[in-house]
């Protein structure tokens, strides 16, 4: 049985991006990131993909687009759609929607799990998610960073399952 999560972070007005890129550098948050998701299918729209440009090793990489000749780096995979990435993604348990806004807004109502870091700050940023409601999920705190030499912002990282 396959798990849809979403994972992303966000500012306490909801920013997730500033000018294509994250609006904040914090390693703790990457790492994070990078051993929740390894092992196990991302899908990103082509906007996402395109704010690295590459493939996330250690991941089956699922690019949204509607183009279907859509290019991307060897080891990327464009899908039509986010239900047509899912079925690409069967070999996985559990499977990442990384960003952006639509897809995580799309994802939303089917998450079993939603990863979701706070930074502890407001962003002038030009990318904002929704507000998501979690009235149906349990939500636990999986860590507290604090700030210090590599982190200008604290942040608080949560896990909501849904009951």
């Amino acid at each position: 049985m396959q798990n849809l999560s979403l994972i992303y972070a966000r500012s306490l007005n909801h920013c997730i991006g500033a000018a294509g890129k994250l609006p904040w550098h914090l390693p703790a948050d990457y790492d994070f990131f990078d051993q929740t998701t390894r092992g196990h299918a991302i899908i990103m729209g082509r906007r996402t993909y395109e704010d690295h440009n590459s493939k996330l090793d250690g991941r089956l990489n699922l690019v949204v687009s509607k183009n279907p000749h859509y290019e991307t780096a060897q080891g990327v995979t464009v899908a039509g759609s986010l239900e047509a990435a899912m079925n690409l993604a069967t070999e996985s348990q559990e499977v990442f929607v990384i960003g952006g806004v639509p897809l995580l807004v799309a994802a939303f109502d089917k998450a079993d799990r939603v990863y979701e870091t706070r930074i502890n700050t407001t962003v002038d940023g030009d990318t904002f998610l929704p507000e998501f409601d979690f009235s149906d999920f349990e939500t636990s705190t999986l860590a507290h960073h604090a700030i210090d030499e590599q982190h200008a912002f604290s942040f608080d990282i949560y896990l909501h399952q849904r009951h």
